[in-house]
């Protein structure tokens, strides 16, 4: 995802956050050696997230596994850091609030509930990363589209999204979403993007379990932002044509399914600089008389993709989240700061867009309020 001035902000917000905690360990524990080693920490961190931009490893020629995990773990521990700052903090105001009111029994009850509150960011962290990264779920969903020929009421069409094949998520994992996706009879299958991280990542091996995917009519896909900045989309496109996998770069598919046909159209990723230019040809691919199905990795084309006269888009690049908070009934994420296009099904006139939550991780390698997600959809009649 592009947006350069949210990267600023978390530079900014992270270096505040780390700052601030060195101050409080060096009050605590004064002295040279203290010193020197909270010093080298902070470089090393520096450097660390340094490499969760993916350009950093990439122009220094360094080991893309290594700098992954580095930057992975920086990004890890500065998020729970912040949390854990925050609730320092709160509790710092509650006792002070409290003050000399509270007996000592109570404050030695408030002294360890607040230490076990300090905990919880590491613990639901260590939770994502460990539990919910590979809690793989099918989710089936109908959508319902306006002048659905009968022909296509109920079929089923299997979506897999921001693989990230990588350090992150093992081909065994994946072999595991590939036997889960063949268990769904789809009619077809779609993969939108992302199939690994950098260009260090086994684009191969993740193309060669694409190729286990069954499904009637075949599978179908587009590049992601990660194929565009590897520069591998042209090795994509070619290696998974040979596995019988068509990726579609500016160009249109059909199929027949009865007396009705689905037109399939894919683009390459539009990233959110383009975006007063989004789709801009698409509607050369628009087949009068069909189902127009536009595969594209950004959600945030919907509107485009809606006014060109697409019926239906299949995107996916949010990962739902990825990290995800509930708070009186709005979730809230970092995914809110791209798009309004986060999760799920949305609507447009008489357009649908389905985003899926996907099946790896970037960044930090955890997902927390955002499960993988392996989504089969079903066409119905509105």
């Amino acid at each position: 995802m592009d947006n350069y001035s949210l990267d600023f902000f978390l530079i900014c917000l992270f270096a505040a956050v780390q700052w601030r905690i060195s101050r409080l360990i060096l009050a605590a524990y004064p002295g040279r050696w203290p010193r020197y080693a909270i010093v080298l920490f902070d470089v090393f961190l520096g450097v660390s997230y340094a490499f969760t931009f993916s350009v950093v490893p990439a122009r220094l020629h360094l080991p893309g596994r290594i700098t992954m995990v580095l930057g992975a773990g920086s990004l890890a521990y500065l998020m729970a850091a912040t949390s854990v700052l925050g609730i320092y903090y709160l509790l710092r105001v509650v006792r002070k609030h409290l003050g000399a009111e509270i007996d000592p029994v109570r404050r030695q009850v408030l002294n360890t509930a607040g230490n076990a509150l300090l905990a919880t960011p590491f613990v639901v962290m260590g939770y994502g990363a460990l539990v919910q990264r590979t809690d793989f779920r099918v989710r089936e969903i109908d959508i319902p589209l306006p002048g659905l020929p009968q022909d296509l009421d109920g079929l089923r069409l299997l979506q897999l999204s921001d693989i990230h094949l990588s350090a992150f998520l093992s081909e065994g994992e994946l072999a595991r979403v590939i036997d889960a996706s063949n268990e769904l009879r789809a009619h077809v299958a779609f993969i939108t993007g992302d199939l690994i991280s950098g260009h260090s990542d086994p684009l191969d091996a993740c193309i060669k379990q694409l190729a286990r995917v069954r499904s009637d009519a075949g599978s179908y896909g587009c590049m992601g932002n990660h194929e565009r900045y590897i520069r591998a989309e042209a090795y994509t496109a070619r290696q998974a044509a040979r596995a019988g996998i068509h990726f579609l770069r500016g160009e249109a598919r059909q199929l027949r399914f009865g007396n009705s046909v689905i037109n399939i159209a894919g683009m390459d990723f539009q990233s959110h600089r383009e975006r007063e230019h989004y789709l801009t040809g698409a509607e050369r691919f628009i087949a009068p008389g069909t189902l127009n199905l536009l595969l594209q990795h950004n959600p945030d084309v919907f509107p485009a993709a809606s006014a060109k006269g697409y019926n239906l888009l299949l995107a996916g690049h949010t990962h739902g989240g990825q990290v995800t908070v509930e708070i009186l009934d709005q979730h809230i994420s970092p995914a809110r700061f791209f798009t309004p296009y986060v999760y799920g099904l949305y609507r447009l006139g008489a357009s649908a867009a389905y985003v899926t939550r996907g099946i790896g991780t970037i960044g930090v390698p955890a997902r927390i309020g955002a499960p993988p997600e392996i989504s089969l959809l079903r066409l119905r009649k509105a």
